[in-house]
This record gives structure tokens, C-alpha cells and sequence, in this order.
């Protein structure tokens, strides 16, 4: 049981880095520094003071750079590959007591995947939302997805269960509003006018 709740704690953290890359590892290193949380030898650095300033700085530039229309598409592209990669390595550090072959498998495809299917479904809703309101709801939706990371990095602790169950139901909220959005092409059919004749008496 106590293994089921370290793969779901590093599988809602993994999750969480789609919403923000850093903010879920800040916070893991936070939790490492205060005792919350023991990581794995070969994660010790990310509870050291000089990995949890770094990521406090990196994190406060990555959620400012978010309030800026189109700045925040481009950010959507770069911070691709860093969140699949954020999402394994927590993934992985949570999973230290399993086979390293299963370890690892895991960490690729479900903390990876995980972390890359939430990046890529906020950053179709920030397209949905730049195409329908001109960029100008963007902002609000990038103080959500960081409400939605800090949220989903603290319950990974406290209940990851929970943590995990939340995370599919704002999954299928989110394809249930790109479904909504999504444009209906209709096919208009065009007869040819009908044609009188008139008969001459």
C-alpha cells in the first residue's frame, strides 16, 4: 500500500509540472528541506538550498512570463520537453523501492506522459482562448493552471489519491470544452432554381 501511495504522489507531481514546470519540484525541494519529504540519494540536491533557490527563481519568471499574451504560446512550445522531462525525473524519484527496469518504465510513460498530455491540453485551451477572446482571457487562464499546480503539488502530499482522481476530472472537463469548441463544418447543399414555363395562349 505504502508503495501505491509513493507512485501516485510522484505520478500527481509529475502531472502537476504540465500545469508548471518548476513549481511542483520548488515545492517538492521545499518539502525535502522542512522533513515532509525524504528523497533517494541520487535526488538529495533537490532539497539543498541552492536547487530550491533556483527553482524559486526559475518558477517566479515562468508564471510572470505566463501573463503575457503570445509570450505564453511561445513558452507553451519550449516548456514541452521540459515538463515530459520534470515529470519523469519526479516520477522517478518517488519510486525509488521498485525494479530499476519497471522504475524507469514507469517514470517515462506515466510521469512523463502524464506530465506532457496536461502541458499539451493547457496549451489548447490557451489557443482556444486566444482565437476567442484575442488573448485577452489568457492571463486568467494562466492563474488558474498555476492554482491548478500549486494545488495539485501540495494534495500529491497530503491525499494523492485524491490528488490523482482531481487530475482526471479536470482532464475530462478539458476535453468536454475543446469537444464544445471544437468549429462544425456544415455542407450546404445548392439546387438549381426550378425553372417556369409559361404557356402562351
Amino acid at each position: 500500500m505504502e508503495l501505491v501511495l509513493t507512485v501516485l504522489t510522484g505520478l500527481a507531481l509529475s502531472a502537476a509540472c504540465g500545469f508548471r514546470v518548476f513549481v511542483p519540484p520548488l515545492i517538492a525541494g521545499i518539502a525535502a528541506m522542512t522533513g515532509h519529504l525524504t528523497l533517494p540519494d541520487a535526488f538529495l540536491w533537490l532539497g539543498s538550498w541552492p536547487a530550491v533557490l533556483a527553482l524559486g527563481v526559475a518558477a517566479v519568471a515562468e508564471v510572470g512570463a505566463y501573463m503575457f499574451p503570445l509570450v505564453d504560446h511561445a513558452l507553451d512550445v519550449v516548456a514541452a520537453p521540459a515538463a515530459v522531462v520534470a515529470g519523469t525525473l519526479l516520477t522517478a524519484s518517488f519510486t525509488t523501492g521498485m525494479d530499476p527496469m519497471l522504475r524507469w518504465t514507469l517514470a517515462i510513460v506515466a510521469g512523463g506522459g502524464l506530465a506532457g498530455a496536461v502541458h499539451t491540453a493547457t496549451g489548447l485551451t490557451r489557443w482556444t482562448s486566444t482565437a476567442t477572446t484575442a488573448g485577452a482571457a489568457n492571463p486568467i487562464f494562466s492563474l488558474g493552471e498555476l492554482v491548478a499546480a500549486v494545488g495539485l503539488s501540495l494534495a500529491a502530499f497530503v491525499v494523492p489519491v485524491a490528488a490523482v482522481l482531481g487530475l482526471l476530472v479536470v482532464g475530462l472537463l478539458l476535453l468536454q470544452r475543446l469537444r464544445r469548441r471544437r468549429p462544425r463544418v456544415t455542407i450546404t447543399r445548392f439546387e438549381e432554381p426550378a425553372i417556369k414555363v409559361e404557356e402562351r395562349v
